[in-house]
């Protein structure tokens, strides 16, 4: 027999767990807002370290509700110097030979015979069209 009691049991521990959850979201991105912000000094850091460990809940949601637009700009601003360097490494890694280098490198390969002459063709042909 189906028992509604188990039922509203289970989503009301899930709702737990989710909530649990959530404010441990929350509590790691304080503490690493509050390491990451070099404007705040180490004394008002302690602070609010000391409060998130005796008070942790209301200490979260009032560093969220005061400290809330700064730690959006830190976060912005420190996905856009991840995103900057991501794609300046991209661009130091890509292969950024011209097609006349490729086709230059192609035939000193078939010159010395390491690939064949129709080895040669297809390379030459695919360096053509990723150079146009």
């Amino acid at each position: 027999m189906f028992n509604w009691n188990d039922l509203w049991s289970a989503m009301w521990s899930f709702f737990w767990i989710f909530a649990f959850v959530a404010y441990l979201f929350a509590l790691f991105a304080v503490v690493a807002d509050l390491f990451r912000d070099h404007k705040l000094s180490g004394w008002w850091k302690a602070v609010w370290v000391f409060f998130l460990v005796f008070v942790p809940f209301l200490t979260v949601l009032v560093y969220l509700i005061a400290r809330g637009p700064g730690m959006q700009e830190r976060t912005e601003r420190d996905s856009r110097r991840a995103q900057q360097a991501a794609e300046e490494y991209i661009r130091g890694v890509a292969d950024t030979a011209s097609p006349a280098d490729e086709i230059t490198k192609a035939k000193s390969l078939m010159d010395s015979g390491a690939i064949s002459a129709q080895e040669f063709e297809h390379l030459k042909a695919r360096a053509l069209s990723h150079g146009a």
